[in-house]
């Protein structure tokens, strides 16, 4: 199983404040750990100016959009830039076609200038697990996967994506229970 490149939905009954009606999306997997980005938790702007400052992104970017997300509950105050891959550095981390990962200083520094790709999240830290504990929390029926595109990664929607997430799956998650059973 690789699970780079999906999203994965927390179920209706994880019982993880950190992770309640979550959406995240995987940027890395594999036998050595998993490394997502929660898509669907906004961060007030003006919350965070100094830290903004000190990423280099210390006002708006004109005409240009930049959502600021809860990326997960490790490294909270490092910067993350999930973004489409238009543009690309020697750092970045291309996930799968249209998406790529950037936490560079000149990254964010073209960010505030305006440049930089069309589609961008910023995103402060970061969702992990270790060796082989995603997969037990799949098997724990802790989490959905759904195959993801870039329309619905870097829509502004935030605030009813996980609802729609599952609507994309064809499910209602008020009528998933918590148990699963094995045959």
């Amino acid at each position: 199983m690789n699970l780079t490149g999906k999203l994965l939905l927390s179920m209706p009954s994880l019982d993880d404040e950190r992770f309640y009606k979550t959406v995240i999306y995987i940027c890395a997997h594999s036998s050595e750990g998993t490394m997502g980005i929660i898509i669907n938790k906004k961060i007030d702007y003006d919350l965070y100016p100094d830290l903004l400052e000190q990423l280099g992104i210390d006002k708006p970017l004109g005409n240009k959009k930049l959502y600021i997300r809860y990326g997960g509950p490790v490294e909270t105050g490092r910067g993350f830039v999930l973004h489409s891959d238009e543009v690309i550095q020697k750092e970045t981390l291309a996930i799968e076609k249209g998406v790529a990962l950037t936490s560079t200083s000149e990254f964010f520094e073209d960010l505030s200038k305006g440049k930089g790709p069309a589609n961008s999240i910023l995103a402060l830290g970061y969702a992990g697990w270790g060796p082989g504990q995603i997969e037990k929390e799949l098997l724990a029926n802790s989490w959905m996967t759904l195959a993801a595109d870039s329309s619905f990664l870097f829509d502004d929607e935030v605030a009813n994506k996980w609802n729609k997430a599952y609507s994309l799956l064809g499910i209602d998650p008020n009528k998933l229970s918590q148990f699963s059973g094995r045959a």
